[in-house]
């Protein structure tokens, strides 16, 4: 929806602590019993006027700080002390699953906040590939892209890293914050085997065996997939500006933010009443 002009940008944008990121605002107060949520695009709520961590507010009657930060990978978080001090802190932290590409790893670097970028390849990822150049590259996908139509049989090394390295940082990341956690899926594809992330789509590289591999950690697992017709037909639900409209047919619409929410407030009463756990409303 174009209206008036407005854009996803204009949506306001908050920072906690002594964080350098800019999260989905309005800025939440902190103390008392909270949630969090630590995601990427789709939990920042790209495009769409409320993100599910504002319907989870409303629907457990608790304030909820969203953590939501665009095209994030796992390293940005576990690099934040706030966010992770924050999150140990919050009575259940929902942790969207996010890709095993925007991670540094044995092969390349990434960015510290901005994990999409591509910083640099590794002695072993030139020796592995000793006829790309890789100064030319900015996006760890273009990056990958090229890999992969290079050579996929090397390129089953550098995603073997990936998926390993994906699964100690997430294990890494739910003891950080308590193993307090809901692990959320929100993707236009469920996952699957190895065979379906070379290229599926979002979340890349994540199988059903990484999210076997963590969710023992957990205290829920919600797989939220919205089909490409949901997601097309959504379009008009969504806040974007003129230019804007190709990127916002790749991100979620308000209906499964709000299906989202739904599954996540469930899973977190069934934790709660299966141990006899109970809140109050904070104001």
């Amino acid at each position: 929806m174009i209206a008036g002009g407005t854009r996803a940008s204009d949506f306001p944008t908050c920072r906690y602590g002594t964080s350098p990121l800019s999260f989905r605002g309005p800025r939440r107060q902190l103390g008392g019993e909270y949630l969090s949520c630590i995601g990427g695009t789709e939990t920042y709520g790209r495009y769409v006027a409320q993100p599910f961590p504002d319907i989870l507010e409303q629907d457990m009657d608790l304030r909820c700080v969203n953590f939501g930060y665009v095209n994030a990978g796992i390293d940005v978080f576990l690099g934040d002390a706030t966010v992770i001090e924050t999150c140990a802190h919050s009575a259940v932290t929902v942790i969207q699953v996010l890709g095993a590409h925007n991670l540094t790893n044995r092969f390349y670097t990434v960015h510290p906040r901005r994990n999409d970028r591509f910083v640099k390849a590794s002695a072993m990822l030139r020796a592995l590939y000793p006829e790309i150049d890789f100064t030319h590259f900015h996006f760890t996908r273009h990056m990958l892209d090229c890999l992969i139509e290079t050579s996929p049989s090397r390129f089953e090394l550098v995603l073997s890293e990936l998926q390993r390295l994906w699964i100690a940082k997430m294990r890494l990341l739910t003891d950080r914050v308590g193993r307090k956690a809901v692990l959320v899926w929100i993707a236009d594809r469920g996952p699957g085997g190895s065979e379906s992330t070379v290229w599926g789509g979002a979340p890349l590289f994540v199988t059903r065996a990484m999210l076997d591999a963590v969710e023992g950690r957990l205290i829920g697992l919600v797989e939220v997939v919205e089909t490409p017709q949901e997601r097309a037909a959504a379009l008009g639900d969504k806040v974007f500006g003129p230019g804007e409209q190709q990127v916002a047919l790749q991100v979620p619409g308000p209906r499964t933010h709000m299906r989202a929410a739904d599954a996540i407030a469930d899973a977190i009463r069934a934790r709660r009443a299966a141990s006899g756990e109970c809140h109050r409303r904070i104001g």
